[in-house]
């Protein structure tokens, strides 16, 4: 029972640690996956709202993001960048005697272009979001009025497939959206105010593979913690329940010794009583004597059985067996004797219906379930035992009538060792130990099975045994085929 008790303590133990670190995990990954797919938006978005201008190297740079010189016209990537002063002669005041402009942002030499008004902290002219976006791989689109598409520039990706580029143009066309992920792409749309439309797709595939990463990387490292703490857990039940183990191990040995050591002075007295009953046939002390020795040696039996039951590998002899003819033998003593009290038993089973067990335990069972109800058997209406199959198990229930109805709680105790329902404990009345159903459930536990009583009807007690079912061949078939 402790050992069964341990592995159930294991097995929830593990289930909760699972669940919680299972649910952490999720947790995170949700909460990075949401975190990326909403810094490529931004960064996408920040890209197609800024204005960008070809360097010497050839490759395009930001040259002013949004919030930054709102006066000046916005360069559509792809497009001709404005000429600079210097080509454009600017240096030099115009003929006629005009004011010189105003000097270029790049003339008076303070590159810092000033935080957009009403972003705080990170916003989109930090030196995070400048960096996101020069190392980021991205190509824009312009769609026109009549549903062209061409390819502005694509000199910051490595592909060079137009065609691929272009089907991913039509394909966030077509979904009527502003913004989306396609494939290992994040993109935006942009209304011009000539009527076109930009499209400006990021390349997310690193990132995305990232994200990938920590997720199997973490659900490794989950499972690793949910096999270590299964192994811990397993080790530290062992060291808990070791003392109680022992001390229920040292229980059960001293009923095994207890019982052997009374066996002997039981014997001496019930043969000095049948001596006595030889020479005194009519003393009722002696009669009273020998009915108390039987009881005694009845009970001494029953805790020897009981004590085998529980240990954690009782001998028993697994063997398949129709259930059937079992419930018939073993009801057959117990309906004479409900017939003798003016009741009925009745035996309704699946004649194919077969289970796998040691065959002198299931009979003990059958007829400490049987003598059970025809005992306590009270009120109106028949006993009924019935074997049936559901699923992978053979239930085995048998219904009784009740004088007085049973409460939940006298329900479950009612495989305790000792317990009886009568707490005067008056023997005279039923007679029994109140072990017998104690025995009961230690056979059905060691048959992989489970027992359990409860109130049915109209005041009917039903005890229901649960046992796996056999469902191959009875012994023998194979041969006669």
């Amino acid at each position: 029972m402790i050992r069964r008790l341990q592995r159930r303590f294991i097995r929830i133990a593990v289930l909760a640690l699972t669940l919680a670190m299972v649910l952490a995990v999720a947790a995170v990954n949700m909460a990075n996956w949401i975190a990326v797919r909403q810094e490529l938006k931004n960064t996408v978005t920040l890209i197609a709202e800024t204005d960008w201008v070809e360097g010497e190297n050839g490759m395009l740079s930001p040259g002013s993001l949004p919030g930054e010189d709102v006066g000046q016209p916005r360069n559509v990537p792809g497009e001709t960048p404005p000429p600079k002063p210097e080509e454009r002669g600017s240096m030099h005041p115009p003929e006629g005697g005009g004011e010189t402009p105003p000097p270029m942002p790049e003339q008076t030499g303070d590159r810092t272009p000033p935080e957009p008004a009403g972003s705080p902290g990170r916003g989109p002219g930090d030196p995070h979001s400048r960096n996101l976006m020069n190392e980021s791989s991205w190509f824009s689109l312009l769609a026109g009025s009549d549903g062209s598409m061409e390819v502005l520039d694509r000199r910051l990706v490595t592909e060079t497939d137009e065609a691929v580029f272009l089907d991913l143009g039509a394909q966030a066309a077509a979904s009527g959206g502003s913004s989306g992920f396609i494939g290992d792409y994040v993109w935006t749309a942009r209304e011009e105010p000539n009527g076109t439309k930009l499209f400006v797709f990021l390349n997310c595939e690193t990132r995305m593979t990232a994200v990938r990463n920590l997720a199997m990387i973490s659900g490794i490292a989950c499972l690793a913690g949910i096999l270590l703490a299964l192994a811990l857990t397993a080790l530290a039940s062992r060291r808990a329940v070791q003392p109680t183990l022992r001390n229920m191990e040292q229980q059960k040995q001293f009923i095994t010794n207890a019982s052997h050591e009374l066996k002997t002075p039981i014997t001496v007295i019930s043969t000095n009583m049948s001596l006595l009953q030889m020479e005194l046939p009519d003393n009722q002390w002696v009669r009273s004597t020998q009915k108390q020795t039987g009881i005694l040696r009845k009970l001494v039996d029953e805790l020897v059985y009981l004590s085998r039951m529980e240990e954690e590998n009782p001998p028993l002899t697994m063997e398949t067996l129709r259930l059937v003819p079992l419930l018939e033998e073993g009801a057959e003593p117990f309906a004479a004797m409900a017939e003798y009290a003016g009741r009925e038993m009745k035996v309704e089973a699946d004649p194919d219906l077969r289970i796998r067990g040691d065959r002198s335990s299931i009979q003990r069972l059958i007829s400490t379930l049987c003598d059970n109800a025809v005992k306590y058997a009270g009120g109106e209406g028949p006993i009924l035992l019935r074997a049936k199959a559901e699923g992978r198990n053979a239930v085995l229930s048998v219904s009784n009538p009740v004088a007085e109805p049973l409460s939940r709680e006298q329900c479950e105790r009612l495989f305790a060792r000792f317990y009886r329902t009568d707490e005067s404990r008056n023997k005279e009345k039923k007679g029994g130990f109140g072990i017998g159903l104690a025995i009961a459930a230690a056979i059905a536990g060691n048959h992989g099975g489970s027992i359990r009583a409860a109130m049915e009807g109209e005041g009917r007690l039903t005890i229901t045994c649960t046992l796996p079912r056999e469902s191959g061949p009875e012994p023998g078939e194979e041969r006669h085929g």
